[in-house]
């Protein structure tokens, strides 16, 4: 190393019992943690938007006289447009740096609630609900690609689950906005409801204040002093802060070679080499399934789920909702902490089984029960089961896994192109679910869901492997055959099961 190297190993070693992590410990835990806290904050405002509509919608159907179709676009729109937020934001991220891209969404999103709030039609209420959804997309996109490049290996699932913590949290929120306010008149009470989702602006650009950049993306631009800085906040000691500039450096060589031979990324994506369209099956499809066995009809509609079973009156319908956002929040916490202890792929199974089981179970109670008290207990209980499952396992692994899977070079547009997946199914879902249920009724949609989360629990098992305690730059060598990486680096079972799939 350069003297200039030594100079700044110097500066950080202050002295002994640093060098070993002792003192610095408590206070790096702390600076990593603000930094994940203030890096989720925009998933409160997706949290909160799909709570606070599941009970708007009801007000705003009163107020306006829109229709139940428009009903269906107001509600799915959101999830759909956000792939164009999505899309840019690896780009967006790549260019303004991960730390700005993440104020950019939250001012796109503020802007739709302002005008959502204030909105004195069906049409004004739609580009509000465009913006909003413009600006979650950049947001479910970039909160967790940042927490995964600035959290240290032993802490980076739990940290990445932030932002899955924070759009349990803005759920909550919204139930608890819906009920509060829905005894103000229906033309007033929407409005409350959506505008309030405009406070968390406030703490997002105190946040700017306090989050670095990323490290991965200032070595990305050449910026290796200022990498070193942040990464000798987020790490116990000198030893770390150069292990793991060492390993960013060697990764954002290969990008660099890659950017020389003037291969781009997109095309690598599109024509991939096997290891990459491994992790894409694997990244893509965990996204996919997250969406797709009906989470987000649960917690938009859940009013109406109630209402089938035989719950009557907003004010009852409301409280119901109340009890599943306490729920889902509860056990994204348990989630936490878990996730690095037991690993990914346990609490994988865990989810995807349980939510299978809680599906049937509501698929039955409202096909067969009817609207006795037996019925309404059932439905709640699996509902509440549902959303406990997903918390626990599916949620916030997703997110994880789609963080930490991809190789630098691809990392930013390879999470985005899942965050895709998710919005457009969670979009199609959302939009669909009114029409399908009226076709099929909503028991046999249920039934149709526990269908395919029981195909998750194969997924899971044939495509996703074992991340937990490992650097990102081991995991992308869990995603190559025996020809592509040195022997010992990773379980071969893993490896072996990915292969086989190609």
């Amino acid at each position: 190393m350069d003297a200039a190297g030594n100079e700044e190993d110097n500066s950080l070693t202050q002295s002994p019992e640093q060098e070993e992590g002792f003192d610095k410990s408590g206070s790096t835990r702390k600076y990593v943690l603000a930094c994940a806290f203030f890096a989720s904050l925009n998933s409160v405002l997706l949290g909160y938007d799909v709570g606070v509509m599941s009970g708007a919608i009801i007000f705003i159907k009163e107020d306006l006289k829109i229709t139940e179709v428009q009903q269906e676009v107001l509600v799915g729109i959101l999830s759909i447009i956000s792939l164009f937020g999505s899309l840019a934001g690896g780009k967006t991220s790549d260019v303004l740096g991960r730390k700005w891209t993440i104020a950019l969404a939250a001012i796109v999103f503020q802007a739709g609630a302002a005008i959502m709030t204030l909105a004195p039609s069906f049409a004004v209420l739609i580009i509000g609900r465009l913006l909003a959804g413009v600006g979650i997309g950049f947001g479910v996109m970039i909160a967790p690609l940042y927490i995964v490049e600035i959290s240290p290996s032993i802490a980076r699932g739990s940290l990445t689950s932030f932002p899955e913590i924070f759009i349990n949290l803005g759920i909550l929120l919204g139930y608890i906005s819906n009920y509060a306010f829905s005894r103000l008149p229906a033309h007033i009470n929407w409005r409350v409801m959506l505008g309030v989702g405009i406070l968390p602006s406030v703490f997002i650009a105190l946040a700017l204040f306090v989050i670095p950049e990323s490290p991965r993306w200032l070595v990305m631009q050449g910026r290796i002093d200022e990498a070193r800085l942040v990464l000798s906040k987020t790490n116990e000691s000198v030893k770390e802060v150069e292990e793991r500039l060492a390993e960013i450096q060697v990764a954002a060589g290969s990008d660099n070679a890659e950017k020389n031979e003037e291969k781009a990324v997109w095309r690598e994506i599109i024509n991939p080499s096997p290891a990459v369209r491994r992790m894409l099956i694997t990244g893509c499809g965990i996204q996919c399934f997250q969406q797709i066995t009906g989470i987000d009809a649960t917690v938009y509609y859940s009013p109406t789920i109630f209402k089938g079973a035989g719950i009557k009156g907003n004010n009852e319908l409301l409280a119901a909702t109340v009890a599943v956002g306490f729920t889902k929040t509860i056990f994204i916490l348990i989630a936490i902490i878990l996730i690095d202890k037991v690993g990914r792929k346990p609490l994988l199974y865990v989810s995807t089984i349980g939510m299978t089981i809680c599906l049937l179970s509501l698929s039955l109670s409202l096909t067969f029960l009817g609207n006795g008290q037996l019925g309404i207990a059932l439905a709640i209980l699996s509902v509440c089961g549902n959303v406990a499952f997903f918390s626990v396992g599916i949620g916030p692994v997703c997110w994880v896994l789609s963080s930490e899977i991809f190789p630098l070079r691809l990392r930013a547009q390879a999470s985005a192109l899942g965050a895709v997946g998710s919005r457009v199914s969670s979009g199609a879902i959302a939009m669909s679910f009114l029409s399908v249920s009226h076709a099929i009724t909503v028991g046999g949609t249920f039934f149709v869901f526990s269908l395919i989360s029981a195909l998750s629990v194969a997924f899971v098992y044939k495509c996703v492997p074992e991340t937990k305690g490992k650097s990102l730059e081991q995991i992308e060598m869990l995603f190559q055959d025996e020809r592509e990486r040195p022997v010992g680096e990773v379980e071969l079972g893993d490896t072996e099961r990915l292969v086989q799939n190609r």
